[in-house]
């Protein structure tokens, strides 16, 4: 099994994946990609959020001829999503593209795929093969070594042409299909890995199914970088990736909450301190541990293991910083009094 450290190096845009213990997180627009404002304007969101690579679908030429525009306006490197149209890529790699993705399953013309390749070459873009359970090639039956095999077809041409700046993906709705791809694609190439359980469905079916296969990959040292994908606005995928791969000790830019289920020994309102805090903690770019906790069973205990926290009482909490009670706080300043404490951290 090749872990990330011992992948291939690609660039895309500036970006380094492959070769290192880090995972770099994608989304995609769900915007028409011609409609440039709307496009810009998401991914300049994405970007503020955490998103270190961004892909746009490129449906027709007219998408495809954006991409210049949308390059010259935003700080992060576009992918260009190609299917059924080669000539589409084509146009995309023209306009500036970063990185292309190919889907093998849906684009056969080989000589095609040759100007494609010839092109990316001269231009030292890197292509990543999209292998998607739900669009093998009709030659093959669904499974995850038709998955595989149908990336060396496609890797068979690239590399009897010398291109080696290749991503791999192998992405199924079925998570533990995933987990199976990936590992047998770990074996088999040396190839950057693209993560990602495609079709995930809203944000709490995708936020689960996600965990269940990245987080299962990530923690066995596969993956280079993830894509979450969620039904929903693609801000919410960047949430879900921060903290899964805080979760897996990858990423320590983004502040941890712990909290309790609560119980009927509360005796003050936590939920809302919960919910307020939680999305107050989005915007915290810190290594921290925010303890909100609700009685004194595990409290005071959990608070001192955060760096700040509070441990209730009956219609307040005790502040907790750096393992020291510092002082009781009525409900109403809880919320307030944790935000100035987590500035000065």
């Amino acid at each position: 099994m090749r872990k990330r450290t011992e992948t291939r190096v690609i660039n895309v845009g500036g970006v380094q994946i492959g070769g290192q213990n880090k995972v770099v997180i994608q989304s995609m627009t769900n915007t028409k990609t011609k409609d440039v404002e709307a496009t810009v304007k998401q991914i300049n969101d994405l970007e503020m959020a955490g998103c270190e690579i961004v892909r746009v679908a490129i449906l027709d030429m007219e998408d495809a001829l954006a991409v210049k525009e949308i390059k010259e306006r935003i700080n992060i490197p576009l992918v260009c999503d190609i299917h059924f149209n080669p000539d589409f890529a084509i146009a995309a790699i023209k306009s500036g593209t970063d990185k292309i993705r190919l889907n093998p399953g849906n684009i056969e013309d080989e000589a095609k795929i040759r100007e494609i390749v010839n092109l990316c070459k001269e231009r030292h873009i890197p292509i990543r093969i999209g292998i998607n359970g739900g669009s093998l090639n009709k030659k093959y039956e669904h499974s995850e070594e038709a998955m595989i095999a149908s990336a060396k077809d496609h890797l068979q041409i690239l590399e009897e042409m010398d291109f080696h700046d290749i991503c791999l993906s192998f992405k199924s709705s079925d998570p533990i299909e995933c987990i199976k791809a990936y590992k047998l694609a770990s074996e088999e190439f040396p190839y950057p890995l693209h993560l990602g359980v495609t079709e995930a469905g809203g944000l709490l079916n995708s936020a689960i199914k996600s965990s269940v296969a990245l987080g299962s990959l990530m923690l066995d040292g596969i993956g280079d970088t993830i894509r979450i994908s969620v039904s929903d606005e693609p801000v919410e995928e960047i949430k879900v990736a921060k903290k899964l791969l805080r979760a897996c000790n990858l990423k320590n830019d983004v502040a941890n909450l712990v909290s309790c289920p609560t119980c009927g020994r509360i005796q003050y309102d936590m939920l809302p301190i919960v919910k307020e805090m939680e999305a107050y903690l989005e915007t915290v770019h810190k290594d921290i541990t925010v303890a909100i906790m609700g009685c004194p069973v595990n409290g005071p205990t959990e608070a001192k293991r955060a760096d700040i926290g509070v441990a209730g009482g009956k219609d307040s909490a005790l502040l907790i910083k750096k393992g020291e009670i510092i002082r009781s706080l009525p409900q109403e300043d809880v919320v307030k009094v944790l935000k100035e404490e987590i500035e000065k951290l």
